[in-house]
């Protein structure tokens, strides 16, 4: 058997079949995968104790998908639907309603590779315009049929999931296409399922794509960026990597059109105005359970990738790279775009993977004062106008030497991350493989409670023997920021899961955190969420949906806390004996 050190397993590159437990599995492209580099892997063995033999045989989940749900509608619902959509647009596979009801986060995939169904909708449904959509909506609610939306199906909040069976919409199918483009306003209107990278695509070469004089960006790029819809960032208040800059999807929204069970809701496209509440907030975030999302107007921004300017530092303490941060965000000289600090933990895998732990440039580093477990890695960019991008990198390097920073712009490690920073939940499948978990949780914090928040949640997660824990701070803002906690650990059983995903949701409450910061609710985290944001609040979510959806059939189950069974009430839903 090979040593150690020459050892490295085959990492599955077989494109995942059609029709496959694997298919239903990948994060988006059945075609895309990243593998754990050496660094990486022997980090793995390390912390686990595994050896060769431990990854010699993968469990790899090629079988079909053999498991028929069946249909549970009428006839005559049936027939119903197929006439308001057309047959070709309504489906009643298994696969199809498997795959608009399961997302991409850890809880699906280990129901998947146990081969475990539940929660699907009855049929699919695939919308050719708002017509279709009245049409279903209106027919739903008159014969009390449960309705879900599914977008790029990237949701890790069990957010679209069809507890209670009824009929899905697939908005992404037909309704993904711009509407138009205002370049006096800076705007462009667009239907809900159009993906992130076909959208970019068209606005950055819009004088050929749209007729434009310009070349535009909505500089939204959430990690899901390549896999998830417009609808999906609107309707779970997303953020992209780049929004220290751009700001998140509540900030780049000028208005929308929801269709609901009491008709349709358009908001007003004025930048700003003092009508009363604003209606944009009230329905950004909502997550299907108010109404159907048909079209929304988003802010452009000019693309100028020529101006942007990359930089990445070493602090020597996570609080000498936690003040130099808040002094940049309240500088009051513009924003960066990307905006990330790790902290010890985090920057040690990071020099793992790439290849500087135990170099000799390690060595110097050490001499240096920035010595393993205590140092943090900065990454960061600036993007908009020449003058803008030039004077906020001038600015950070000033404010970052002053609090003992070494630049690491030259080894260019902002441009290494920006090149895998969308296939790193590939790396997922890999480890999963061969029975090893790595998930994420996130969560807003003041500057304030940054330091608390950091400490319990990462005790607690660390609480548990042999489990890696990284965390960095991105999207920050002049009075706080997000934290992303990212745990891995060696472990296949769903309870074993749930009760580690439950304990840190526990932990990031009792700290003082927000309980999400761009994931949304979903599900997942919505018995948690009157804890947050206190009874009222939750009573107030509860008449907004009385309103538009008085017969409770928009995406019902426990999405954003409500219509939840005992079991998700008291915070034990999905454990399974």
């Amino acid at each position: 058997m090979a040593s150690k050190d020459k050892f490295y397993p085959q990492w599955c590159e077989q494109e995942a079949p059609a029709r496959s437990y694997r298919s239903l599995i990948k994060y988006g492209d059945p075609r895309g995968f990243k593998h754990p580099n050496p660094g990486m892997f022997h980090l793995l063995r390390e912390t686990f104790g595994m050896k060769d033999q431990d990854f010699q045989q993968p469990n790899l989940c090629m079988q079909e998908l053999d498991i028929e749900v069946p249909c549970k509608l009428s006839p005559e619902h049936m027939a119903a639907l197929k006439n308001m959509v057309g047959p070709d647009n309504v489906l009643t596979d298994t696969y199809p309603r498997t795959r608009v009801s399961y997302g991409a986060g850890v809880i699906d995939a280990l129901r998947l590779r146990n081969h475990i169904l539940e929660n699907l909708p009855d049929a699919v449904l695939c919308p050719r315009d708002k017509q279709d959509v009245e049409a279903v909506v209106k027919y739903c609610d008159e014969n009390r049929l449960p309705l879900y939306a599914a977008g790029g199906n990237s949701s890790v909040t069990r957010g679209k999931e069809a507890v209670k069976g009824g009929v899905c919409l697939d908005m992404n199918a037909h309704m993904n296409r711009v509407i138009s483009i205002n370049e006096i306003d800076q705007t462009v209107t667009v239907q809900p399922g159009i993906m992130g990278p076909d959208l970019e695509r068209i606005l950055n070469g819009a004088p050929q794509t749209l007729g434009a004089k310009r070349r535009y960006t909505v500089g939204h790029f959430p990690q899901s960026f390549e896999h998830s819809s417009v609808g999906g960032w609107v309707v779970t208040r997303g953020a992209g990597q780049n929004s220290t800059y751009y700001g998140k999807i509540e900030d780049m929204v000028i208005s929308q059109d929801y269709v609901t069970p009491i008709g349709n809701f358009k908001t007003a496209d004025f930048p700003r105005s003092a009508t009363g509440p604003d209606f944009d907030q009230v329905m950004i975030g909502s997550e299907g359970t108010f109404g159907i999302l048909v079209s929304c107007t988003l802010r452009l921004c000019h693309h100028q990738p020529e101006h942007r300017r990359r930089f990445s530092y070493l602090f020597k303490t996570w609080e000498d790279g936690l003040a130099a941060c808040r002094e940049v965000m309240q500088g009051e000289f513009g924003f960066p775009s990307v905006f990330r600090l790790s902290d010890p933990e985090e920057t040690d895998v990071a020099l793992r993977m790439y290849h500087v732990h135990g170099t000799p440039i390690d060595s110097i580093l050490q001499m240096l004062g920035y010595k393993p477990m205590q140092r943090c890695m900065f990454i960061g960019a600036a993007d908009g106008d020449r003058d803008l991008a030039g004077l906020i990198d001038t600015k950070v390097k000033r404010i970052f030497k002053k609090h003992g920073a070494f630049s690491l712009t030259a080894a260019r490690v902002t441009q290494s991350w920006e090149k895998s920073r969308f296939t790193d939940p590939f790396m997922r499948e890999d480890l999963m493989d061969y029975g090893v978990l790595i998930d994420t949780l996130e969560c807003a914090v003041t500057w304030d409670n940054l330091a608390r928040v950091h400490s319990e949640v990462r005790a607690h997660i660390k609480s548990r023997p042999r489990t890696i824990c990284m965390t960095h701070l991105s999207h920050a803002y002049p009075q706080g920021a997000n934290l992303y906690f990212i745990f891995v650990a060696k472990m296949q059983d769903i309870n074993e899961y749930l009760e580690l995903q439950y304990g840190v949701l526990e932990a990031i409450q009792k700290a003082g955190a927000a309980m999400s910061h761009h994931h949304g609710i979903g599900k997942q985290t919505g018995p948690w969420l009157e804890g947050q944001i206190g009874q009222q609040q939750l009573e107030l979510i509860r008449a907004l949906r009385d309103h538009f959806d008085p017969h409770h059939v928009m995406n019902p189950g426990g999405t954003l806390g409500l219509d939840m069974t005992t079991e998700q009430s008291e915070k034990r839903w999905g454990f399974r004996k």
